[in-house]
């Protein structure tokens, strides 16, 4: 029997799955279960809240949202939430994603989304990783030695 997802990852365009699509690949790798879900904040705004109502009751402890030129799907779902959201911005635009990566950070008060780097959904899993391991001592043996080696790797 397969274990409830953990972690929610969503975003807003098959566009974006190709850097999307690192985060589920990174918590494949602590053994993390995952889904991943494409819905537009602005083509289908009813059908993102239903999803977001519906987070909590599934289990799911963190969002990872990537967002493009408009980054304003993580700041939507953080705030129909109580859940860690993690903002991916999403390279792009007339200004390759600086755009996104400002309105990540410029959360109203009350709302937070924790930003990582542009189109770094992989540092989003490991986060989304280490939020999970605060109460999950197997994880947090996972990420001491995925730092572990990580170091290892870079010493050579």
């Amino acid at each position: 029997m397969t274990e409830s997802p953990r972690v929610a990852v969503v975003y807003g365009s098959m566009l974006e799955h190709e850097v999307m699509s690192r985060v589920g690949a990174m918590l494949g790798r602590f053994g993390v279960e995952y889904d991943e879900t494409v819905i537009s904040p602005h083509r289908a705004p009813r059908a993102l809240l239903d999803w977001c109502a519906e987070l909590e009751a599934r289990g799911i402890e963190v969002v990872v949202a990537g967002g493009g030129v408009n980054a304003s799907l993580a700041g939507i779902v953080a705030s129909h939430v109580t859940v860690p959201v993690i903002g991916v911005p999403l390279r792009g635009g007339g200004v390759s994603g600086l755009d996104s990566l400002l309105a990540m950070t410029s959360m109203s008060a009350g709302v937070p989304v924790a930003v990582v780097g542009l189109d770094h959904s992989t540092n989003a899993a490991v986060l989304a990783v280490q939020i999970l391991a605060v109460a999950d001592p197997s994880l947090r043996a996972k990420l001491a030695q995925f730092k572990e080696t990580f170091e290892q790797a870079a010493a050579t």
